[in-house]
């Protein structure tokens, strides 16, 4: 029989989502009469807006004639969308449509973009992390031993309340860094300056920062930069990933895209600088046939004018309510973090409470649905993440049943 790869046997039983999703069925077929709200797992629940709706549309149609049928498209994506997105997200950064690839998912790209580096590299995630960037390396083989929470072979650049939540640079030099900001699970940003430190370091130590920016649009501090490429000299060592899942709400559409200028390199066995980005097309092409065309004439829609003011308003939507599921933590007397530049809203819980204890509570007692830190990492526990992707209607009632539920009921004793 054929040997399986045993990297993956180093990975935890189920995947973060999949043991939450088993929680709930568990609860649901007990409790079948109790509501349940989930401001878990990170997806939208508004509508698509009317210009990707209506761009859709459009789309379709012309699918549906000779002249206008589209079959497979340029691997890096069609020449619209690319230029749309340097003009519209990158003017004056020095990034050109050649520098974009689109794809049909930033966790795809994320965890995919591990295969251009060698086994040997050592790789870098600030704790708590977002599961893929660890898992597609450990099942890869970069991950060495499972130690409790965490990985012998990741270094963990803990980011917790001691500092801010500001990881610090790491004693051992890593070949490639994961940063993600704004930040998922904490909610928290980088100014300029804590960013430009990262920069500087890679730029010395000759490593590659692989920047997650899927939540860019939520940023409201004028001091918080949303591109890495905003800081001098990123285009030398930073790829950035961006999506317009929780921009737009395409998380069931599926569209994203790198950005991966020529003069970001790895080394070559023999020495030689080799820009990544004909590494990164040449894995796309073998690997990845594109995304759809009428999709990315849908994400073209998110650049126009229109599209522009529907998006804006959806990420206001959904910021308005991670505010509301922040304050209602805090009139608990709890710490909370993130709820102001990002949809997510990170809560300290009591000393002495775990967080998947925390997170059977919440669902036994007022049946919401959080995600428990230490899903995120060793410095996860102790924290809760919620998300304020769910609808008005349905935060608000979250929020009224917080309060209920109150101290005596959630943290008797404990606050």
């Amino acid at each position: 029989m054929p040997l399986i790869n045993p990297h993956y046997g180093l990975l935890p039983g189920s995947y973060l989502f999949s043991e939450i999703a088993r929680r709930i069925g568990a609860f649901s077929e007990a409790h079948p009469e109790k509501k349940i709200l989930r401001l878990g797992i990170g997806d939208v629940t508004s509508p698509l807006p009317d210009s990707v709706v209506q761009a859709l549309r459009r789309a379709v149609e012309e699918q549906s004639g000779a002249d206008g049928f589209r079959g497979y498209g340029p691997e890096q994506g069609y020449a619209f969308l690319r230029e749309a997105i340097v003009r519209d997200c990158f003017p004056d950064l020095g990034i050109r449509p050649e520098d974009i690839f689109v794809s049909d998912g930033a966790k795809c790209d994320l965890g995919n973009f591990q295969e251009l580096f060698d086994i040997s590299c050592k790789v870098a995630v600030t704790d708590p992390v977002y599961p893929v960037y660890v898992d597609s390396n450990v099942m890869a083989g970069r991950g060495g031993n499972r130690r409790g929470d965490g990985f012998s072979g990741i270094i963990y650049l803990p980011c917790h309340a001691g500092n801010n939540f500001v990881p610090t640079l790491p004693k051992t030099r890593p070949d490639l860094i994961y940063l993600c900001y704004p930040n998922n699970p904490t909610g928290t940003v980088l100014n300029r300056k804590e960013l430009q430190v990262w920069v500087d370091y890679a730029r010395a130590e000759d490593c590659i920062i692989l920047y997650d920016a899927a939540y860019e649009a939520y940023i409201t501090s004028p001091e918080a930069p949303r591109s890495i490429y905003e800081l001098p000299g990123a285009t030398e060592v930073a790829v950035e990933f961006r999506s317009y899942s929780k921009l737009a709400g395409f998380t069931g559409l599926r569209c994203a895209y790198v950005v991966l200028p020529q003069s970001v390199r790895g080394q070559g066995a023999d020495g030689e600088k080799i820009p990544l980005a004909g590494l990164w097309l040449r894995r796309q092409t073998t690997k990845y046939n594109g995304c759809p065309y009428i999709v990315q004439r849908a994400a073209e829609a998110v650049h126009s004018p229109a599209g522009k003011a529907e998006t804006s308003a959806l990420v206001r939507g959904y910021l308005d309510n991670a505010r509301k599921i922040r304050a209602a933590f805090e009139a608990l007397g709890l710490t909370v973090y993130g709820g102001e530049n990002a949809p997510y809203v990170w809560v300290k819980l009591p000393e002495g409470l775990d967080s998947w204890n925390f997170f059977d509570l919440l669902l036994d007692r007022a049946q919401i649905v959080g995600t428990p830190g230490a899903g995120f990492g060793p410095s996860g526990e102790g924290y809760f993440r919620l998300t304020g992707f769910g609808r008005p209607e349905a935060t608000e009632e979250a929020c009224r049943r917080l309060l209920g539920a109150g101290r005596q009921t959630l943290f008797p004793g404990r606050i």
